[in-house]
């Protein structure tokens, strides 16, 4: 089954909890002193990691709560509440600090060409909310066709990230700090209604079913 509107749903919530242009600049801090080529190289590796760690969660993340005695509906609660407190972040501008914090805090420790895989694909990607997101999306496409048009979903995202991360010298100088904090809070205000209706959701299947 093809629901256009679930799809959208779904692209809307990843790329907002993904937030591209909020990691553009972080990005550029994390690669600082690297040529182009080499910049291309990184977000092409950790767009590619974060992916895969997404898609199996959109995978088997509902087998791995089942296992663990959790219900979809207790999921859905938690994860919208975890939603709701990353936009919380995002509307005042807490988000960006603990990002920039950890991605310096990376940079002193790892080696240039594994900061790829940390802190890029995790948890700056594939963090906490995406992963919430994702698994919370997963229960909305129970079958295999739509488990395949969720991966699409995935991948679709990933891929604008990554277009996001190679031009992001263009898009910080575009955005400014201004344009930079409109714009996290918008998201954030979106992310927030999105979260509602997770919980909402949740609380329909916790204890209305």
């Amino acid at each position: 089954m093809f629901n256009i509107d679930l799809l959208i749903n779904a692209l809307t919530t990843l790329l907002v909890t993904l937030d591209p242009p909020g990691l553009a600049p972080i990005f550029l801090s994390l690669t600082v002193g690297m040529s182009r080529q080499e910049r291309f190289q990184v977000a092409t590796r950790g767009s590619l990691i974060a992916f895969f760690i997404l898609a199996a969660f959109a995978l088997f993340g509902n087998g791995i709560l089942g296992l663990l005695g959790i219900s979809i509906g207790a999921f859905r609660i938690a994860g919208g509440l975890l939603l709701f407190w990353i936009s919380f972040e995002m509307i005042f501008e807490r988000r960006q600090e603990r990002k920039e914090k950890t991605g310096e805090t990376a940079v002193t420790k790892d080696h240039i060409h594994n900061i790829a895989v940390f802190p890029l694909a995790l948890p700056l990607i594939a963090g906490p909310g995406a992963i919430s997101a994702t698994i919370l999306l997963g229960s909305s496409f129970p079958s295999v066709v739509e488990r395949a048009q969720l991966l699409v979903v995935i991948a679709a995202s990933m891929v604008l990230l990554f277009l996001a991360l190679v031009i992001s010298e263009r898009i910080d100088r575009f955005l400014g700090v201004t344009g930079r904090a409109i714009l996290t809070r918008l998201l954030g205000v979106i992310l927030a209604a999105l979260a509602v209706q997770f919980v909402l959701d949740g609380v329909r299947s916790a204890f209305l079913v």
